[in-house]
């Protein structure tokens, strides 16, 4: 019976103990003290995962198990951000590390300079030519329609500027390969088309590129060529035959071809285009040896750049031939070739003066058609011409010494100028006229007076 109670009050002791034991401590409070060593246990597991990352944020346990945050840190401070990477001891500038360069997908900080590298002879794609390889910018040789396009607009721009280095310069760029003799074939096809002055300009680019870019040998396969083309060019300059030869005497006097060139043509030739312009050439040289003719000077000095004098004499000469045939068109293309747009004031003067000094009616009339035909094509402008007609405004007096009637012929002239629409109002009522005597009243005793209109 002992044995039976003793066996009954362990199992019952057993029981008791087994509900007061948590994690292997025999715990002697009630349940609800065991749930709040659990909820404590958890809160501490929770605070050692988290002490890494959350160091220096200022956060404590309390008593009570409740995270408090600290005063020390504001909530906007950059280390109150969670996974911030930064450094927590306050040092540095902010600047990136090693200056920006070693990272992924750079070359390296700004200004490294970088040292050849070594050829590795032990690596497995080592060869042995690479050592004695030059490397070198290779540009293609042109082509025709490379040629063209490059070409054309160079030329064009040196009709506008005339510096023949910047030519040669940017030809020496290009690989023309066999185009060289292309070059002035092309300059002087586009000259052809031209004034004047960009014919001196061609001839002195021919002459310059010879010694520099082109040889004696392009030239004269460039010449050979356009004799060739002379049928063709024909259709577009009817004159071209004789500006070809005229080139061709130029590049003679000027050493760029052979003085024998045009006798290695003689019997050989069967285009008559290229016989007149060979014919040309020779009359040219021949001229140029016996009656002192300047061949380096054939196409003269375009623009402004001739004297003042030697422009009137030419404005002169272009009125004189006008009143002979009568034809404003080869006028007019006469002068544009003096290409002198600032200076058809002079025309102007002159032509009026011309009138001025003038017997008849005919020269009045012609010389005011001419004014109006080129008035309305736009080749003299309303300034131009308006400065033309002050001019004579103010010369009135002395041209008045010499021709007697000049007032009266010139207010005739004006009037009719503007009954045809080439001068305004106000310039017609700026003329001048002369003071003319008359009597007046009884009560003047018979006194000249001077009555200005």
């Amino acid at each position: 019976i002992l044995y039976n109670l003793g066996t009954s009050i362990y199992s019952t002791t057993s029981f008791l103990t087994t509900d007061n034991e948590i994690n292997g401590n025999w715990i002697s409070a009630p349940t609800s003290s065991i749930h709040e060593a659990r909820l404590k246990a958890k809160a501490k597991r929770r605070l050692r995962k988290n002490s890494s990352r959350d160091s220096g944020r200022g956060d404590s346990l309390s008593d009570s198990s409740d995270p408090v945050r600290g005063s020390s840190v504001p909530p906007s401070s950059p280390r109150g951000k969670l996974l911030d990477r930064k450094s927590r001891l306050g040092k540095g500038r902010g600047l990136p590390k090693k200056g920006g360069g070693r990272r992924k997908g750079v070359w390296g900080s700004p200004g490294e300079v970088y040292d050849l590298e070594e050829v590795d002879v032990q690596d497995p794609n080592y060869d042995e030519d690479q050592e004695n390889c030059v490397y070198e910018t290779v540009v293609l040789p042109l082509g025709e329609d490379e040629f063209d396009r490059t070409v054309t607009p160079i030329v064009q721009e040196y009709f506008e500027h005339g510096d023949t280095n910047e030519v040669a310069e940017l030809l020496r760029e290009l690989n023309l390969g066999s185009m060289h003799s292309e070059v002035p074939m092309l300059a002087i096809s586009l000259a052809l088309e031209g004034k004047a002055s960009q014919r001196e300009l061609t001839s002195l680019l021919l002459s310059d590129l010879c010694r520099r870019v082109l040889t004696r040998s392009d030239v004269e396969s460039s010449f050979d060529k356009l004799l060739k083309a002379l049928p063709d060019l024909v259709l577009d300059t009817p004159g071209a035959p004789q500006l070809v030869g005229q080139f061709i005497a130029r590049a003679v006097a000027d050493q760029i071809l052979s003085s024998s060139y045009i006798e290695s043509y003689k019997g050989r030739v069967d285009c008559e285009h290229a016989r007149a312009a060979l014919d040309r050439a020779a009359i040219l040289l021949k001229m140029n040896q016996g009656s002192g003719l300047r061949i380096d000077n054939l196409w003269g000095t375009g623009g402004g750049q001739r004297p003042v004098i030697q422009l009137i004499k030419e404005v002169n000469l272009l009125l004189k031939e006008y009143l002979l045939s009568g034809d404003p068109v080869e006028a007019e293309r006469c002068l544009r070739d003096l290409e002198v747009p600032h200076f058809h004031h002079e025309f102007v003067y002159e032509a009026i003066v011309m009138v001025l000094e003038s017997k008849g009616d005919r020269t009045l009339q012609i010389v005011l058609q001419l004014l109006k035909y080129l008035c309305m094509s736009t080749v003299i402008t309303v300034d131009q011409m308006r400065r033309g007609y002050e001019r004579v405004y103010m010369d009135i007096a002395e041209i008045n010494i010499d021709v007697p009637s000049a007032y009266s012929i010139l207010e005739q002239f004006v009037d009719s100028s503007f009954s045809a629409g080439i001068i305004n109002r106000n310039l017609r009522d700026a003329c001048p006229c002369r003071g003319r005597k008359r009597l007046v009243s009884e009560g003047d005793g018979g006194r000249l007076k001077l009555e200005i209109c």
